[in-house]
């Protein structure tokens, strides 16, 4: 967010990255590398910066300075690094930024609305040549469930999730755990800022045949959108514009395609009867 602001701020004041360096005593490159967020930052900089740039607003002064501030203090996901793949990290912090998460899922119910042991059941099924150890395991779902704060927290995040009704009937973890997924996203479902579509079994054919993805969306207008779509052992992160056009067009697709949010604790209920 900092580097995007910067950078806007270079170009309307006509300045070069050659002269926008040489004032914070580095190179065109670190200019760069400011503007794209690849590096850690010094408050001094930008400090710097900000007066090349006759930024005389004071407030949004003091907003950079408190974001180049806070952009160097390590977020708490960070203490799970060792447990998780690298290209995950960025997501992490995307997530917690967003203002609304739009995602899509065919097989397992989305991350931000998964049981404790619903979750701990999926883990299980992505490490089956190297089985977690007991700790590591829980380490995990204590991620997972505090990534959960997103929704919850004092400026909570939308989340917008649509899921095939096949996930509602696969056991992962047994129907046990499965029943009690089923009744948490019932009352999960039913909270302000998360709206949850199903795409019945009779609805046929639907587009996204190229699987799960997810789209975040910022309240910083500056920055764009992003789709990340997570691959077995890698993940890619899209923001170019056209790119971005065909996943927000399929993702309203899917929307149209999936039973009104009206009907999706009947089809809940009806799943948790099966098991029962």
């Amino acid at each position: 967010m900092l580097g995007v602001h910067l950078r806007r701020l270079r170009e309307e004041a006509g300045i070069s990255r050659t002269d926008a360096g040489w004032a914070i005593r580095g190179s065109e490159s670190k200019i760069s590398r400011l503007e794209l967020g690849r590096v850690g930052f010094k408050v001094r900089d930008v400090d710097d910066l900000l007066t090349l740039y006759k930024l005389e607003d004071e407030d949004e002064r003091d907003r950079l300075l408190t974001l180049a501030r806070d952009a160097n203090n390590p977020g708490w996901w960070q203490r799970y690094d060792d447990l998780t793949p690298t290209w995950f990290h960025s997501y992490l912090g995307l997530e917690m930024a967003a203002d609304l998460i739009r995602t899509f899922e065919l097989q397992f119910v989305p991350g931000l609305l998964q049981t404790p042991d619903y979750a701990r059941a999926v883990l299980s099924l992505g490490r089956l040549d190297e089985p977690l150890q007991k700790a590591e395991e829980e380490r995990l779902v204590a991620l997972r469930t505090t990534r959960q704060q997103v929704l919850t927290r004092q400026r909570p995040a939308r989340l917008w999730a649509v899921i095939d009704e096949s996930v509602l009937r696969r056991p992962i973890g047994g129907t046990k755990v499965l029943k009690e997924q089923l009744e948490y996203l019932i009352v999960a479902s039913k909270r302000h800022n998360v709206t949850l579509q199903i795409i019945p079994f009779d609805k046929g054919g639907y587009t996204a045949t190229g699987g799960a993805f997810t789209l975040l969306r910022f309240t910083d207008t500056d920055l764009p959108d992003i789709v990340y779509i997570e691959h077995l052992t890698s993940a890619v992160y899209l923001d170019k514009r056209e790119e971005l056009d065909a996943y927000v067009v399929t993702m309203d697709a899917l929307s149209i395609a999936a039973a009104q949010p009206r009907h999706t604790e009947g089809l809940i209920r009806a799943a948790i009867d099966e098991l029962c």
